[in-house]
């Protein structure tokens, strides 16, 4: 079979899933990666056929999404020539993660695909999501990304076509150890606001990833490391707890290896705010601001709270085998 795989790249999480999905795909046939997105910054060896601006999305300094930004970057002329002129006659299968392009393309030349990933498993109601609903919010997540069929992934199969999270190899095959440092991957804020927040906290140790790690005269408590899956792995494994966004794959992984977690949702991303009540379930704190992680919550999270412990229920292959016969039942 010849398959499109349509990767969402406005971030890293859908990237590193998908160096972990495409070996499995492979075994069904020839791979090509369309890449759309233009604010990511893992490096990755797909097999990338095609690639697009997309629809970035960016964010301000301070935990929010830049709409400004955003909106001066979203070119729609150009968007509808890409899907009109993408090739998805060649094609037997077309599996999409959150990619808007694709999605626009296989509805403008009659296409089946499969969307496939987190955002998929938003198409249904039994997730859990926040008192608050953002109608805007929910209206994107479920129309973003038309598809023929849906294969979610989740913190928990919450209905019949969502599964467990696909979890790098890395993490899967860890011997989780504790240094006792406490990992910070937090992209929406800057590396300066960053380091001027975690510096009062001198009872702890930081490594702080970011875009820019070329600080000097750092703290003593605060290391910097630029975003590498290798290095961020390594950190992952080997921390006391982490402080993240409230995504998907990180806050998967940190459950996964059994270490302490806090996230602070991004401001205006319903998402995400969707995923920090589901994690609620695992103990974990969900933050608003940069600000609200303080000495006392540092103190209780670091040496009293504990997680429940995580599982998961199905393996990488098994979740792509369902994405595939799924597909084939339109051919």
């Amino acid at each position: 079979m010849k398959i499109l795989y349509a990767v969402q790249a406005t971030g890293n999480g859908h990237i590193s899933r998908a160096c972990d999905v495409v070996p499995h795909l492979q075994n069904h046939g020839t791979v090509d990666v369309f890449l759309s997105g233009s604010n990511a910054q893992l490096q990755t060896d797909l097999p990338v056929k095609y690639r697009s601006k997309g629809l970035s999305i960016f964010y301000n300094n301070t935990g929010g999404l830049n709409y400004l930004k955003t909106l001066n970057n979203a070119n729609l002329l150009r968007i509808y020539k890409e899907a009109n002129e993408l090739p998805l006659k060649k094609y037997d299968v077309v599996i999409n993660d959150f990619e808007c392009i694709t999605s626009l393309s296989c509805q403008l030349h009659k296409k089946t695909s499969i969307h496939f990933g987190h955002q998929a498993s938003f198409q249904s109601s039994k997730v859990p999501k926040p008192v608050k609903k953002d109608i805007t919010g929910e209206f994107i997540l479920k129309n973003y990304t038309k598809a023929s069929e849906y294969v979610g992934l989740h913190f928990w199969p919450y209905d019949k076509n969502i599964f467990t999270p696909i979890l790098r190899n890395e993490i899967l095959e860890a011997n989780p150890k504790n240094h006792g440092h406490i990992t910070v991957y937090l992209g929406q804020f800057s590396t300066a606001n960053l380091i001027k927040h975690f510096s009062q906290f001198t009872d702890y140790r930081f490594q702080i990833f970011c875009k820019d790690p070329e600080s000097t005269n750092l703290p003593k408590n605060i290391q910097l490391f630029p975003i590498n899956r290798e290095l961020f792995t390594r950190s992952l494994i080997n921390c006391h707890g982490t402080i993240t966004g409230a995504g998907f794959e990180t806050p998967a992984e940190v459950l996964y290896l059994n270490k302490k977690l806090i996230v602070i949702p991004i401001q205006g991303q319903y998402e995400q705010l969707c995923n920090a009540q589901a994690l609620k379930e695992w103990n974990v704190i969900s933050c608003e601001k940069l600000v609200d992680v303080n000495q006392n919550l540092l103190d209780n999270w670091y040496f009293n709270l504990e997680n429940r412990k995580y599982q998961l229920l199905h393996t990488t292959e098994q979740i792509v085998e369902i994405a595939v016969k799924k597909a084939l039942r339109f051919l």
